[in-house]
């Protein structure tokens, strides 16, 4: 069988979420077959240093797809064209995206609809096209995937969609994430925060990851602890950011909260399990990976409540009402006063996360594929 995967956010740097995503399941996916031929078509070269199967080819379709018009164009243009010339039986897109013009059998990947519950942390131009075309590209694949029965969910009460043509596969972490010894976290603490515990944040700043609440939460838990505590918060600046930087200009506790920008994973580990606890106030998420990260690292989550996160994570977090800052800072105190009780979610945490894994992902992934390719 020819495999056509679009790898279009498999990029070089910043390789973030659904990038990830490629990586990890797709590399194994050849890997695992190695009497199929898989196609990784980029939009522009990809430069990293990478080893991958024999049974793997790269190709570029260019130009580079970055914007609505461009997107159009790759996807029912460039795409259809390329299937062709290498005959593919299937195209699989991990973005969401499919092409409208093929007539090969396509598994398409949805993480989350964020764009219509979260429309004002988009850019317009991409709502407008996502919220046009989604329901085209759900219509016309042969199968979609999706990261988590919330999301699975989302799909059915959104789109017109037989509920047998949307598979669950899960979303995982790189084995990377893992606990540290004690002297490893000392020396993380006391290169980020001065040896003081810390919670931290990890992901981009933007608002849908709803920091502003976490900056206010944070401000009623150094209020009535008194505490010397940290927030860190690890990711790189991604866009729309303003009322999160004015707010951090006059915040009380500027000194007490780090901004990591963008760190290489391997940094993103350490200051993982060196933390106390994890705080993700997502607003929005299709599976939440910083949370199954962290439980893979011996930290407890404390996260938002009804969302993927809590079908994740289950009875391993404390949950809150992420649109209300004192309920954040209720769950950062709670953890903060109980060790017996955080020690309790620790333990939880490494049997849930057990359930999760890169291998498990790409076998479920695969079965859509095969689904896609014979309804």
């Amino acid at each position: 069988m020819i495999i056509a995967v679009n790898t279009r956010l498999l990029l070089s740097t910043h390789l973030e979420g659904i990038g990830y995503f490629i990586k990890e399941v797709f590399t194994r996916l050849a890997i695992r077959h190695p009497d199929h031929q898989f196609f990784f078509l980029l939009d522009r070269p990809y430069s990293a240093e990478t080893s991958l199967p024999a049974n793997v080819k790269m190709l570029t379709l260019s130009p580079p797809a970055r914007h609505p018009l461009l997107w159009k164009y790759w996807y029912d243009i460039k795409v259809p064209l390329t299937l062709k010339r290498v005959k593919a039986d299937v195209f699989v897109s991990p973005d969401g995206f499919a092409s409208l013009t093929t007539k090969v059998p396509q598994c398409m990947v949805v993480h989350d609809l964020g764009f219509l519950h979260q429309a004002d942390t988009y850019k317009k131009s991409h709502v407008q096209f996502l919220r046009h075309y989604t329901p085209r590209f759900v219509q016309k694949v042969a199968m979609i995937a999706t990261v988590s029965s919330f999301s699975k969910a989302d799909l059915l009460t959104h789109y017109k969609v037989k509920a047998g043509k949307i598979d669950v596969v899960y979303s995982a972490v790189k084995e990377a994430f893992r606990p540290l010894d004690f002297e490893s976290r000392q020396a993380i603490k006391e290169k980020y925060t001065g040896s003081r515990e810390y919670f931290i944040y990890a992901g981009a700043i933007q608002p849908r990851k709803n920091l502003v609440n976490l900056l206010k939460a944070f401000s009623l838990f150094k209020k009535r602890q008194k505490s010397n505590w940290k927030l860190v918060l690890a990711g790189r600046l991604a866009w729309k950011n303003g009322d999160f930087l004015e707010l951090l200009k006059t915040y009380k506790y500027r000194d007490d909260v780090v901004l990591t920008g963008y760190v290489e994973e391997a940094e993103l580990v350490k200051l993982v399990a060196a933390s106390y606890a994890l705080v993700y106030p997502s607003l929005f998420e299709g599976f939440g990976v910083p949370v199954l990260e962290a439980m893979k690292c011996g930290v407890p989550p404390l996260t938002s409540q009804d969302s993927s996160m809590q079908e994740i994570a289950g009875d391993a977090a404390l949950y809150f009402d992420p649109a209300d800052p004192a309920s954040i800072a209720d769950a950062m105190m709670l953890i903060y006063k109980d060790e017996t009780w955080r020690s309790h979610l620790i333990e939880r945490g490494k049997k849930v996360s057990a359930n999760y894994s890169w291998d498990r992902t790409a076998d479920l992934l695969w079965e859509s594929i095969l689904k896609a390719v014979k309804p």
